[in-house]
């Protein structure tokens, strides 16, 4: 479903160019990275899910660029040309193979996740480990939080009110 966005015979045209330029170079950076990189991830200062998004790829073993831009306190302006640009709401914004995939708590998408390259994968791993680098790829990157039941039976864990 295409999204909605304002047709351009509907912008006046003295505002176009305006509207054209408004921090496209931040726009120009996160695209060039996107062509120059497999994966992608956009996040930044002070938001735990990038690091999170981050720590998966990691931990799977997949090299990817890392932008950051800002934090909650600082560039929110420049990182809204990202939001208006990609039309997702959050960050991180993760980008595999040019696709915009999602975020931190969207599972990644089979027909995106990485591939080895022709002739076999350059680690030397053999099936089991492009197995193991697409399972990673076919789970969502969620917080892992202790439900509330597992709280009371775990030693050393304790949750405290205050009135």
């Amino acid at each position: 479903m295409p999204r909605s966005i304002l047709d351009e015979a509907h912008i006046h045209s003295a505002i176009r160019e305006r509207i054209a330029g408004h921090h496209a170079d931040i726009v120009g950076e996160v695209q060039a990275a996107i062509a120059a990189n497999e994966i992608v991830v956009v996040g930044m200062a002070h938001n735990p899910m990038p690091k999170k998004a981050r720590q998966l790829l990691e931990a799977a073993g997949l090299v990817h660029k890392y932008l950051e831009y800002g934090s909650y306190f600082s560039l929110w302006r420049r990182r809204n040309a990202l939001k208006m640009w990609t039309g997702w709401p959050t960050f991180p914004m993760v980008f595999v193979k040019g696709v915009l995939i999602g975020g931190a708590d969207d599972p990644l998408r089979q027909d995106t996740s990485p591939q080895p390259a022709e002739g076999g994968d350059e680690d030397g791993e053999g099936a089991a480990g492009i197995a193991r680098h697409q399972a990673a790829w076919s789970q969502p990157i969620t917080r892992r939080l202790t439900p509330a039941s597992a709280r009371s039976q775990t030693p050393g864990l304790r949750t405290t009110r205050t009135s």
